[in-house]
């Protein structure tokens, strides 16, 4: 077993890092930007230090730092967390370099699935469904037009290091196919430093379904069922789920099982997801993420299966804890990521104090949080407040659960996204589980439906600001009270 964990990331998933290793009595260690410096996870952590300036690139992305810290600090593994240094090949091979282990996939899988087109053509080789497109780098416009003219209209332009749906562009016919190719090629080169693309059929409306896997050093690969992914903004997640209403006992046997073969087609260890389009009634391979999933815990609530656990042991050299066979998914998990940003105005970010913070609890409730009550939100980076994650006996009881501790979340201070979730999870469609990665686009009542949802609830967010405003200024005469009292003793 490691020794000393360094966690090189922030937030609410350094602290979902730091609880497994407490359980498993682990110390672990945690690096900051200065930004950071009040942030829970400083204060959570056996030890930390401070590693620079906000910049990412002046801390947490400064591999050298890292590094540096993890050796200064007795640390024998890092985990990456997701985001940053996560699926970085050149962080993995500098760990391996320096006798550190990496909680992830080796450099080499990471390298290899980091390129979207060598990616393909693995999965291709390991007899994984792909969709339509190219096996190679597209670099001019006639080579993009021969391709259009055999998979059709509409297709999707893609970086082929990129990620997040940064420099994806979809082409509805021929004459928007040359402005789209330079598009994405300009934004590939400056995002990703490689200018590289390729093309894909475009899907109009798919669900978005990736399956989880673990895979450790003992040629050992499992899968622990899907997650829908597909309620989404700009290809980013918003609210997931297990299991996917849209996946049959009989596919998730056949989907999971090549998902596991693709993982083990590529010799990959650690926790990672296979990531699949499923249109029609049929799936096609999207891509690899080679760590652990912000939505990691819908997984953990429906098999009982720490998966950050599962990392360790599998960096440590031990087998899984569990086997196929044993894998169960037992009734339904949902969960929504609370974000500062203003669900009414295009959700731009907020960051901001926190002026009064109460988490929501009771039956099924999980909430996954690095925040506070005064503590500030930066602005530098990701505006996630928590993950808020909800199990019940089946999909409607999670929906109304989900509902239940969305009316007890109460955040003061800056906007977050809350009224968002509450009306998805009042959404007709979103209740029949009729979904897509273009539902927020499609169901244009959203809006109309927060400002109703708003104005509905107000009553009992403003009773409750009073209350933790009476709380604060009880708690500071008390305060003052307890200072006199102590300065008369001493006189």
């Amino acid at each position: 077993m490691v020794n000393k964990i360094l966690i090189a990331n922030r937030g609410e998933i350094a602290i979902r890092v730091m609880r497994a290793c407490r359980e498993m009595g682990i110390p672990s260690v945690a690096l900051f930007s200065e930004a950071d410096k009040e942030a829970l996870f400083t204060k959570y952590a056996d030890e930390a230090y401070c590693i620079g300036p906000p910049p990412a690139t002046e801390s947490y992305l400064n591999i050298q730092k890292v590094i540096q810290v993890a050796k200064g600090s007795g640390a024998d593994a890092i985990h990456p967390g997701y985001g940053f240094l996560a699926e970085n090949p050149k962080f993995a091979r500098a760990c391996e370099e320096e006798g550190l282990k990496f909680i992830g996939p080796s450099s080499r899988v990471l390298e290899l699935m980091g390129d979207k087109v060598a990616a393909r053509r693995e999965m291709v080789k390991a007899g994984v469904p792909v969709v339509p497109g190219t096996d190679e780098c597209v670099a001019a416009f006639q080579q993009a037009r021969n391709i259009a003219n055999e998979i059709g209209y509409p297709m999707i332009i893609k970086p082929s290091g990129g990620g997040g749906g940064i420099g994806m562009t979809i082409v509805a016919n021929e004459g928007e196919l040359l402005k789209a190719l330079e598009s994405s090629q300009a934004i590939a080169t400056t995002t990703f430093g490689l200018c590289d693309v390729y093309v894909e059929k475009y899907l109009s409306n798919p669900r978005h379904i990736e399956f989880q896997i673990l895979g450790d050093s003992k040629g050992n690969v499992i899968h622990l069922g899907e997650r829908e992914c597909s309620i989404q903004r700009r290809h980013q997640k918003l609210i997931e789920e297990s299991p996917s209403p849209a996946i049959t006992p009989k596919l998730r046997k056949e989907m999971g099982e090549v998902a596991a073969n693709a993982a083990k087609w590529v010799g990959y260890e650690g926790a990672g997801t296979i990531e699949f389009l499923f249109s029609g009634g049929k799936f096609y391979f999207l891509e690899v993420n080679a760590r652990v999933q912000v939505e990691h815990p819908v997984t953990e609530m429906v098999t009982g299966i720490d998966i950050v656990k599962e990392q360790i042991r599998i960096i440590s050299g031990l087998p899984l804890s569990i086997e196929q066979k044993q894998v169960r998914m037992i009734g339904s998990a949902i969960e929504c990521r609370i974000n500062a940003e203003d669900p009414l105005n295009g959700f731009v970010p907020t960051p901001g104090k926190i002026k009064s913070y109460h988490s929501p609890g009771g039956t099924g409730i999980r909430v996954d949080s690095g925040v506070y009550t005064s503590y500030t939100i930066p602005p530098f980076y990701d505006p996630m407040i928590s993950k808020l994650i909800v199990w019940g006996r089946d999909r409607n009881e999670a929906i109304t659960r989900m509902q239940r501790a969305l009316y007890e979340y109460i955040i003061v201070g800056t906007k977050n996204n809350i009224p968002f979730h509450k009306a998805v999870m009042e959404n007709p469609r979103f209740v029949k589980g009729e979904l897509g990665t273009h539902f927020i686009d499609r169901e244009t009542t959203l809006i109309e439906d927060m400002k109703r949802i708003m104005e509905r609830e107000k009553p009992l967010e403003e009773k409750l600001s009073h209350l933790f405003e009476e709380k604060r200024r009880i708690a500071a005469i008390s305060a003052v009270a307890a200072i006199t009292q102590m300065h008369s003793h001493r006189a």
